[in-house]
C-alpha cells in the first residue's frame, strides 16, 4: 500500500537503520544481506529492487537464473539458483550468498503459486506440489538457514502468505491449505525462535494488478478436467472473482514497500496486511463472530447466493403450447 510521502512508516528506529544503509562508503561485508527466493517475476523480484536500491547486498534466487537480465546488472547482487523442492540446490544457494557476503540477516520466503479450480477435478499431484512449494519448501529453505541465524544470535524470516492464509475462497481449497499451513507453521516457529532472537514475520497481500501469479493459477486450471454438475457454481464464482479483480489498486511495488518495512522496522510484529483490497474481509474473518462471517461468505460463494441469482432470472419460454 502506499503511504504518500512517508511510505517508511514513523520508527526512529527505522530511520536510524535507513541512515545508516545510505552510507555510500560502505562495503559489501558491512551491509546488511537479504536472501529472496522466487524472484525472477513478481513480488519477490520487486521486493529485490527494493533492497538493492536501499544499499543492501542480495541474494536473488530462481529456478532459471540463467534467463535473468535485469537483477545481474545491479551491484551486490547475486542471483544464483534455488528451487525449493531441491534441498541440494537450497543449500548450494546459501553457500555462495555466505561466500559472497559473509553472512546473510534476513530471509525472505517468497517462492509459492496458486493451483484455481475445483477440488475435486484436481489431482493428487498437483496439491502435493502445492504443499511441496508453499509450505514444505519454505520449511526446508528456513532449516537450512536457520544454524547461521543461530550462530550470528540474530536474524529475520519474513514468510509470504496471502489473505487466502486467514480466510479461504472456492476454487482455491488448494492453494488456501498451503497457505493456512504456512501461517500457522509461522507463527508456532515464531515462538520458538524467539529464544534465539530471531524474528519470524508474515506478508499478506491480496490481488494485485501486476503480477504473473493469475496467469499460473489460470494455465494450472486449465490442466484439471472439468465436471459438469459444477458448471453453474463455477460460472457463478468466476464472476464473483472478476468483480474483485476489478478493485485490485495494488502493485507489487506496494507489497515490496511492506516486505522491506517487515525487515527494518525493528518489532517484533507477526502479521502485516500489504494491499487495502482484502482488509474487508481480514475484518470480517478476525472480528465479527463465527456465524456471522460464515453467513456472509456463503452468502457471496455459496448455494444460497447461486439460488437466489437463478431466482433472479426470468423464467425461460416454454416450447411446448396448451390449446384453450
Amino acid at each position: 500500500m502506499r503511504n504518500g510521502g512517508d511510505c517508511f512508516g514513523n520508527s526512529e528506529g527505522y530511520l536510524e537503520w535507513v541512515a545508516t544503509l545510505g552510507r555510500r562508503n560502505m562495503t559489501s561485508s558491512t551491509k546488511k544481506t537479504v536472501l529472496i527466493t522466487g524472484t525472477s517475476t513478481g513480488f519477490g523480484k520487486v521486493a529485490a529492487l527494493r533492497f538493492a536500491a536501499a544499499g543492501w547486498n542480495v541474494v536473488a534466487t530462481q529456478r532459471s537464473p540463467q534467463t535473468e537480465t535485469e537483477l545481474v546488472t545491479l551491484p551486490d547482487v547475486l542471483v544464483t539458483r534455488l528451487d525449493v523442492q531441491d534441498r541440494v540446490s537450497i543449500d548450494q544457494a546459501l553457500e555462495a550468498g555466505l561466500a559472497r557476503f559473509g553472512g546473510i540477516d534476513v530471509l525472505v520466503n517468497n517462492a509459492g503459486f496458486g493451483l484455481f479450480g475445483v477440488f475435486e477435478s484436481t489431482p493428487r499431484e498437483k496439491l502435493q506440489e502445492q504443499f511441496d512449494v508453499n509450505v514444505f519448501g519454505v520449511m526446508d529453505v528456513t532449516r537450512a538457514l536457520l544454524p547461521h541465524f543461530r550462530k550470528q544470535g540474530a536474524g529475520v524470516i519474513i514468510n509470504i502468505s496471502s489473505g487466502a492464509g486467514a480466510f479461504t475462497l472456492p476454487m482455491l481449497s488448494g492453494y488456501c491449505a498451503s497457505k493456512f499451513a504456512l501461517e500457522g507453521f509461522s507463527e508456532a516457529l515464531s515462538y520458538e525462535l524467539a529464544s534465539q532472537n530471531v524474528v519470524v514475520k508474515i506478508v499478506e497481500p491480496g490481488g494485485v494488478v501486476s503480477t504473473s501469479f493469475g496467469q499460473r493459477s489460470g494455465t494450472e486450471a486449465g490442466q484439471t478436467t472439468p465436471i459438469a454438475d459444477y458448471e453453474s457454481f463455477v460460472a457463478h464464482t468466476q464472476a464473483v472473482f472478476a468483480g474483485l479483480r476489478s478493485a485490485r489498486l495494488a502493485t507489487s511495488e506496494d507489497v515490496a514497500e511492506v516486505i522491506f518495512r517487515a525487515a527494518t522496522d525493528g518489532s517484533d510484529q507477526l502479521r502485516y496486511v500489504a494491499t487495502e483490497d482484502i482488509k474487508p474481509l481480514l475484518q470480517r474473518r478476525r472480528e465479527t463472530s463465527e456465524a456471522e462471517y460464515i453467513g456472509f461468505m456463503r452468502g457471496r460463494f455459496g448455494a444460497s447466493a447461486e439460488s437466489e441469482r437463478a431466482n433472479a432470472q426470468p423464467p425461460a419460454a416454454s416450447n411446448t403450447s396448451t390449446a384453450p
